[in-house]
């Protein structure tokens, strides 16, 4: 299982989140894999340990994939949760009132944005797989 975390904007213009995970089924070699998800580029960006960012919306519908490090996310309506090594966000609040986020512990944040194509599926699923605790 992947964990996914889906930052999205509400009808009361305040970002929401919602803890769930990436489907995927059985692919070639036994492995387990989504369907393809179309997108327009990918980058890659690091932040120095001690890092943050204040109240922003995301700029456009992307995957913010984790290669390292630890945060602490927030919205201003004071939901919170934190990403991991091997997390993915699925930043949908391009408006509204934003969120923001802190770098936890000395490791660098490193990730790489995967900008959505106009109107492209992502398998996200809320909650966890039967039998799987959804990670905070």
């Amino acid at each position: 299982m992947i964990r996914c975390v889906r930052l999205w904007t509400g009808a009361d213009d305040a970002s929401h989140v919602e803890l769930g995970f990436l489907a995927m089924d059985p692919g070639r070699n036994g492995d387990l894999c989504t369907a393809g998800v179309d997108v327009t580029h990918v980058s890659f960006e690091e932040t120095t340990s001690g890092g943050s960012f204040d109240w922003h919306t995301a700029p456009v519908r992307q995957l913010v994939l984790t290669l390292s490090g630890t945060l602490d996310f927030r919205t201003r309506n004071g939901e919170q949760f934190r990403l991991r090594e091997g997390d993915v966000l699925l930043a949908e609040d391009t408006a509204g009132s934003g969120h923001e986020w802190t770098l936890v512990g000395t490791d660098p944040w490193r990730r790489a944005y995967v900008v959505l194509a106009e109107g492209a599926p992502v398998p996200f699923r809320t909650g966890a797989p039967s039998g799987t605790p959804v990670q905070e």
